[in-house]
């Protein structure tokens, strides 16, 4: 477990997604005009401006874009983790998310780009609301 910063609500765009990361899943969205794969969450499509979007639920696998590990951090929360990976998810549904690629004995021989992960979501010690994580399939 550890102690990373939790979400702040009210917040009307991202709060389903946390709810959907509270019971274990990684919600995204898609603009029912046009189609559009919509991450990070908000109100309005970023290709046609439609309001319609509507919540889909991503089978959480996809491949590392590109990553960086970080070696020191005195940010409270992260200062416990040592070593970590910090990168870019292509998830398979067709939208990119920022995150961390974890359950690797070496963050710096361990991960590469192309990578095939699957999301884990992490409990924190404090708040309601784990962090959607990935690991190596």
């Amino acid at each position: 477990m550890s102690n990373r910063p939790q979400p702040l609500f009210p917040e009307p765009n991202s709060e389903p997604f946390w709810e959907g990361v509270k019971a274990g899943e990684l919600r995204y969205q898609t603009c029912n005009d046009c189609n559009t794969v919509v991450f990070n969450p908000r109100e309005h499509c970023p290709n046609c401006l439609s309001d319609s979007l509507k919540w889909n639920v991503s089978k959480g696998e996809g491949e590392v874009y590109t990553f960086s590990v970080v070696r020191q951090n005195r940010v409270p929360g992260f200062v416990e983790m040592g070593a970590y990976c910090v990168a870019y998810i292509d998830l398979d549904e067709g939208f990119r998310m920022l995150s961390s690629v974890v359950g690797v004995e070496n963050p710096l021989k361990d991960i590469h780009v192309g990578q095939r992960v699957r999301v884990s979501f992490e409990p924190q010690d404090t708040g309601d609301y784990p962090i959607p994580v990935f690991k190596p399939m």
